[in-house]
C-alpha cells in the first residue's frame, strides 16, 4: 500500500508514525514553513520535522490543488491519500488521483463537530465524551462516509491540549487499522446522518477572554477549551493573567470575578455569575506558569483592597 500522507501540526505526528510503521509512506505533503514566535522566524511544521527524521521526502506547497502539485502527485501513482489536520481543502481532481481514494482522520464523533476546532467545541459544550473518526473523503467539509470510530471519555478538568494529545494517540491507532482495512478491501462506508451534524470554526485569538458574569460551568468550559491556545485570559488590577488550570468549585457566591478565598484543592475561589470556579495554576504577564495561591500571596502582600478579575481588554498577553 503506497501512501501519501497529508498533515501539518503536532496533532498529526503520532498518526504519521503509526502509518509509517506499517505502510510505505512515499511522500509527506505539509504546509509551508511559517513565521513563529516573537522573532517571527520561519519554523517548519511538526509533521515535516517528523517526516525528515524518518527519511521521508516532504513536499510543501501553498495549494496542493495547483497544477504543479497535482502533476507531481499523479507521477508517483499512490494507492491512497491519508489526511490528518493538513490545513487545506483537497479538490475533486486531486482526490481522484490515488487508486483507492483518500481517507481522513478527524477528531470528533462525526457528524458532530465537523470543521476546524472539534476538540475545543466539545469542551465548550461540556461534552462528557468525544472521539476520533476515519472517513472516506469527498468534496464537502468532513462530510464523507465514516469508516470507523474510537471513543474517549472527557475528564472534568481536561484541557484542549491534554485532550488533543489523547485523541492524537488513539486516532493514530484507528487510522493505521483503517488503512489495513482499505488494503484488505474490508473498509466499510457508513453515510453520515444529517441529524446531529454541526460545523466548528477556526479559533480566534480573542476567544479565550473569560466572562465572569457567566455561570461557573461556562467559565470553566471556556478556560479548558482555550488552554493552551489562545489561553484562558482574565484581567486583574489592569494586568492580564492566564488561567492554566481550573475546576468547578462545590460552592461559592459573590460578585462576579471576586476572589472569595482559598478553594478546597488549594487554589483560589473565584465567583462567577452563578457559582464559582477554583483557579489552581496561573500564567501572569511576562512570567512562567505558577501556583495560583503563590501568585495571589505575592500580589496581595501589604494591600488591603481586593480588585476583582474582569474580562480583559487585551487580545493577547505581552
Amino acid at each position: 500500500m503506497k501512501v501519501v500522507f497529508f498533515g501539518t501540526p503536532e496533532f498529526a505526528v503520532p498518526a504519521l508514525a503509526a502509518v509509517a510503521d506499517r505502510f510505505e509512506v512515499m511522500l509527506v505533503v505539509a504546509q509551508p514553513d511559517r513565521p513563529k514566535g516573537r522573532g517571527r522566524t520561519l519554523a517548519a511544521p511538526p509533521v515535516k520535522e517528523a517526516a525528515l527524521a524518518r527519511g521521508i521526502v516532504v513536499l510543501q506547497v501553498e495549494s496542493p490543488n495547483a497544477p504543479a502539485a497535482l502533476s507531481a502527485l499523479r507521477a508517483i501513482e499512490p494507492d491512497l491519500f491519508v489526511v490528518v489536520a493538513y490545513g487545506a481543502i483537497l479538490s475533486a481532481e486531486l482526490l481522484a488521483v490515488p487508486k483507492h481514494g483518500a481517507i481522513n482522520l478527524h477528531a470528533s464523533l462525526l457528524p458532530r463537530y465537523r470543521g476546524a476546532s472539534p476538540i475545543q467545541a466539545a469542551l465548550l459544550d461540556g461534552a462528557a465524551e468525544t472521539g476520533a473518526s476515519t472517513m472516506w473523503m469527498d468534496e464537502g467539509l468532513d462530510t464523507g462516509d465514516v469508516i470507523a470510530v474510537s471513543r474517549l471519555a472527557i475528564g472534568p478538568d481536561e484541557t484542549a491540549g491534554e485532550l488533543s494529545d489523547r485523541l492524537a494517540a488513539s486516532g493514530a491507532r484507528l487510522l493505521a487499522d483503517t488503512i489495513a482495512a482499505v488494503e484488505a478491501g474490508t473498509a466499510t462506508r457508513t453515510p453520515q446522518p444529517a441529524e446531529g451534524a454541526s460545523v466548528t470554526k477556526k479559533i480566534r485569538k480573542d476567544a479565550g477572554r473569560l466572562d465572569f458574569t457567566q455561570p461557573a460551568a461556562r467559565v470553566h468550559e471556556r478556560a479548558r477549551a482555550m488552554t493552551p491556545w489562545p489561553g484562558a485570559l482574565a484581567e486583574f488590577a489592569g494586568e492580564p493573567v492566564r488561567f492554566a488550570r481550573t475546576r468547578l468549585a462545590p460552592a461559592g457566591t459573590g460578585a462576579a470575578g471576586a476572589v472569595l478565598g482559598d478553594g478546597p484543592s488549594g487554589g483560589l475561589l473565584v465567583a462567577c455569575g452563578e457559582g464559582a470556579i477554583e483557579v489552581l495554576r496561573v500564567v501572569p504577564a511576562g512570567r512562567a506558569e505558577m501556583d495560583a495561591q503563590a501568585w495571589w500571596r505575592g500580589l496581595r502582600k501589604g494591600k488591603d483592597d481586593a480588585p476583582r478579575f474582569t474580562t480583559p481588554q487585551h487580545e493577547e498577553m505581552s
